[in-house]
């Protein structure tokens, strides 16, 4: 595992251990040696480092990358070595970058997969048998109510030591900051370019890719705004057969509490997913389906499943290395979300370059 973070801490760690019988974890990574040396030492690890070119040099089956850095050098360089991959959203920050991880990890003959968990959510899956009735699709709205992460992850024991040398902390800022200008070389303001990195790479990419994998590909993005110093978003997507989707994303500090919904309308039926907070484990997704039977209404809620999206999403990844698998989100699927990102931020940008001339 490169990168001990929240997200390792809180939720892979954890089911990696109640999968034992699949997976052993054989050296963990970061940046922070102390870091590195605690979670070792919680989770039974024998070898922890702070170099993930000497992790990748070990004698292993397969890598996590989940850093909040560029997951494009690792995993390039653990495909090499024939390791089989798997990276955190985003997949990386750049189109150039997402090509070289699929070419070498294709030219190595091992799988790459990408961490969006919500597509193994048992709810999730059983929108999507119920959307193939709702033939007369017309509009589909997404809305993120962003919160603190702190008070959903403060019961969990969390570890996080400050000893990262600064020069490596200056380097990671730096090398973020040329990706950022190599994936946006139209040279968009400030606050888009915070947007591209710090909202839709790090939070909208789940929403975009749910969307994606339910409606396809967006025949146009029709309108896009950017505020709150790019915290916050609004989009509208045409889609094929007069249907629209709108996506929002809102950020609200002042209330603890995130929310988000998937609404799909159709002439006849209406279908809502009701996602919980990322950061608690086992809490189910719901989904609210609304039909009329013999001009009756009826409205009926429905828990799929209490299973952990992140530990079905861990099984998936088992299954595609010991079993020939492909994964549900391929490095070829994320690669279309960072387009989307790139795409949304260009709008934007032209946008706003119009109503000044």
């Amino acid at each position: 595992m490169i990168g001990c973070g929240l997200i390792a801490q809180v939720m892979h760690l954890h089911y990696l251990r109640e999968l034992s019988d699949r997976f052993e974890i054989a050296a963990v990574c970061d940046l922070s040696p102390g870091t590195a040396r605690a979670v070792a030492r919680a989770y039974g690890v024998e070898r922890h480092l702070t170099d993930w070119r000497e992790l990748v040099a070990s004698d292993l089956d397969a890598v996590m990358v989940l850093t909040s850095a560029s997951h494009a050098p690792p995993a390039i360089a653990a495909a090499r070595r024939g390791l089989h991959v798997f990276v955190e959203k985003p997949m990386c920050f750049t189109l150039r970058e997402a090509d070289e991880m699929i070419a070498a990890c294709r030219d190595a003959n091992v799988t790459l997969t990408v961490g969006y968990h919500k597509r193994h959510d048992p709810a999730y899956r059983l929108a999507v048998e119920r959307l193939r009735d709702m033939t007369e699709l017309r509009y589909v709205r997404v809305t993120t109510l962003e919160a603190p992460i702190a008070p959903y992850v403060s019961q969990y024991p969390l570890v996080r030591v400050a000893d990262v040398p600064a020069e490596a902390l200056e380097r990671a800022r730096e090398e973020r900051a040329a990706l950022i200008d190599e994936a946006l070389p139209f040279g968009p303001a400030d606050d888009l370019r915070r947007a591209y990195q710090d909202l839709l790479l790090d939070s909208a990419v789940h929403e975009l890719n749910l969307l994606r994998s339910l409606l396809g590909d967006p025949a146009a993005i029709s309108s896009v705004d950017f505020w709150d110093d790019g915290r916050s978003m609004q989009a509208v997507f045409a889609y094929p057969g007069e249907r629209r989707a709108a996506i929002g994303l809102v950020w609200l500090p002042g209330l603890a509490h995130y929310s988000q919904e998937l609404a799909f309308y159709a002439t006849d039926r209406r279908l809502i997913l009701r996602f919980p907070s990322p950061f608690l484990r086992s809490e189910p997704t719901v989904l609210e389906l609304e039909e009329e039977d013999r001009g009756m209404p009826w409205r009926h809620e429905v828990v799929a499943s209490h299973e952990e999206a992140f530990k079905l999403e861990l099984r998936g990844f088992y299954e595609s290395v010991a079993e020939g698998k492909k994964p549900i989100n391929s490095g070829e699927e994320a690669r279309h979300d960072v387009a989307l990102c790139v795409a949304l931020v260009r709008a934007a940008q032209t946008r706003r370059d119009a109503a000044r001339r």
